[in-house]
């Protein structure tokens, strides 16, 4: 890890490794078809099946990996933004339940739309440029008063406060033991849903591509001379940094996100082109356009609220047992649930 910085410094190591986390996960969240909202809906639906398996392997796979890495002291997560910042359960809560039912509205999550988007989804790509808008327009923009207000109804403190290994007093490796078992059953589900070991093996792989981008921000911080984060994937935010640095900068500005959003659109466009899987899609009559941008808008504001999206906060901020994540992803199935629900019993929601 040294002879990487000293050949490329603190942000090309950072955004090589942002690149490769962002192959890994293109690929496996393309081929395993991980959606948060789809498992949400199959749940509204009353239904256990195929993707609520894909979900909970990704899911315990990363828990699992993660903490396992915490418990043998490979990896630190005690000063991550996900635990030692100043974070808000209002905003988890709130935001939470924006985000889920933004992303029923717009069919995706902030991941899926980008995955999407990369196999030529245009539905998808419009989608995701307004949930990225309007996430700056929240974070440093016109939004931005209206969610610092939301969030200071119930901040929590930093450190303990904030990490769930304090406030249920569990080691890092009963975590792990836990994580593991829930794994294999999630596999056995999978198994008994029909579901091929290649796609199970790719949901994993999402898990994976989590736990990866901890330890490898992790082990830069650990190499560098300078304070650099650790974090792991998340899009909301990244998302912004890309899109601003590309229409509102002369240069662009290396970093672990900047390298993850390209990553992951390359990774999903090569795996789509080798399976026979890429084609253009765009709005029609049963996709209204409108439907989306309202998810689209929600999604943004949402994710800024919340600390995070579905993978940031479900799957990155989760694995590191942070509180609000915790219940920000709570929240986010709450509202996708209801959400669908009621769209299957009133008109101003097509059946998804």
């Amino acid at each position: 890890m040294e002879m990487l910085i000293e050949q490329l410094g603190d942000a090309g190591a950072l955004a090589l490794a942002g690149m490769v986390v962002g192959l890994l996960f293109g690929i496996t969240a393309q081929k395993s078809r991980f959606c948060l909202r789809a498992a949400t809906v199959e749940v509204s639906m009353g239904k256990l099946g195929p993707r609520l398996a894909v979900w909970l392997i990704a899911f315990t796979s990363a828990l699992t990996l993660v903490q396992g890495l915490v418990s043998f002291d490979v990896l630190d997560l005690s000063e991550t933004r996900a635990i030692a910042a100043t974070g808000s359960i209002s905003g988890a809560l709130i935001g939470g339940v924006m985000f889920g039912i933004g992303m029923v509205l717009a069919r995706g999550c902030a991941s899926r739309l980008l995955v999407l988007a990369s196999c030529g989804n245009l539905r998808a790509l419009v989608t995701g440029l307004i949930l990225t808008l309007v996430a700056q327009a929240a974070y440093t923009g016109v939004l931005s008063p209206a969610r610092e207000n939301l969030a200071g109804i119930w901040p929590v403190s930093g450190g303990a406060a904030r990490d769930l290994s304090s406030i249920l007093g569990l080691t890092s490796g009963t975590y792990a033991v836990v994580a593991a078992m829930g794994l294999l059953l999630a596999i056995a589900f999978a198994a008994h849903q029909s579901i091929t070991p290649t796609r199970i093996t790719a949901a994993a792989g999402v898990g994976v591509a989590v736990a990866l981008g901890w330890w490898v921000t992790f082990a830069i911080a650990q190499a560098s001379f300078e304070v650099v984060p650790v974090s792991s994937i998340t899009f909301t935010g990244p998302a912004t940094d890309t899109l601003m640095a590309l229409v509102a900068k002369r240069s662009v500005v290396l970093s672990f996100g900047i390298g993850l959003v390209p990553g992951v659109a390359i990774g999903a466009a090569t795996s789509a082109i080798a399976s026979g899987e890429w084609r253009i899609e765009r709005f029609g009559a049963d996709t209204p356009m409108e439907r989306y941008l309202i998810g689209a808008v929600l999604m943004g504001f949402g994710a800024m609220l919340a600390g995070g999206c579905a993978v940031g906060a479900g799957l990155s901020g989760g694995s590191a047992l942070s509180l609000t994540a915790w219940l920000a992803v709570f929240s986010m199935w709450v509202g996708a649930i209801a959400t669908h629900w009621l769209a299957a019993r009133r008109p101003f929601v097509q059946r998804t």
